[in-house]
């Protein structure tokens, strides 16, 4: 994993919506998308993330109504790496931030997202026991968040 990097795994398709969007209308566009976040964006600039467990913990726990903007509930600043970093920065990064998607950034604009699935099935593919460990690690952080 020191030797691959996150433009490799990434996928490029991420999902950006300006600040002034609804909770609604970022829902439907997730859901045709079929993405688990999005970016918010202030004047093509990314300001924060909204991902599908907020929707849960920030948004229907706390009754907020659809059309509430989505600024009022993204995590803030927004975390991201650049393309060229390695996955096991990205894997740290993760880590040590407690999150599950990752932005790529390049010159301040979104190109792409990396998630602890894609890293899972890039440790799973090596024999090499560090990236065993990493997979073990994100496993478990991921069956402690996850009711039972």
């Amino acid at each position: 994993m020191n030797s691959t990097f996150v433009k490799d795994i990434m996928s490029k398709n991420a999902l950006t919506v300006e600040k002034s969007t609804t909770l609604q209308e970022a829902a439907q566009q997730m859901k045709e998308s079929n993405i688990g976040c999005v970016v918010v964006m202030d004047n093509s600039k990314p300001i924060g993330i909204v991902t599908e467990r907020d929707f849960v913990t920030k948004i229907a726990a706390e009754g907020r109504p659809l059309f509430t903007e989505i600024y009022e509930v993204m995590s803030s600043p927004l975390i991201t790496i650049e393309p060229g970093e390695t996955v096991w920065e990205a894997s740290e990064t993760m880590k040590e931030k407690g999150i599950h998607k990752l932005p790529v950034k390049d010159n301040d604009k979104i190109i792409g997202i990396v998630t602890t699935t894609d890293i899972v099935k890039i440790a799973s593919v090596g024999s090499d026991s560090e990236m065993r460990r990493i997979c073990d690690q994100i496993i478990l952080r991921m069956e402690k968040e996850v009711p039972k």
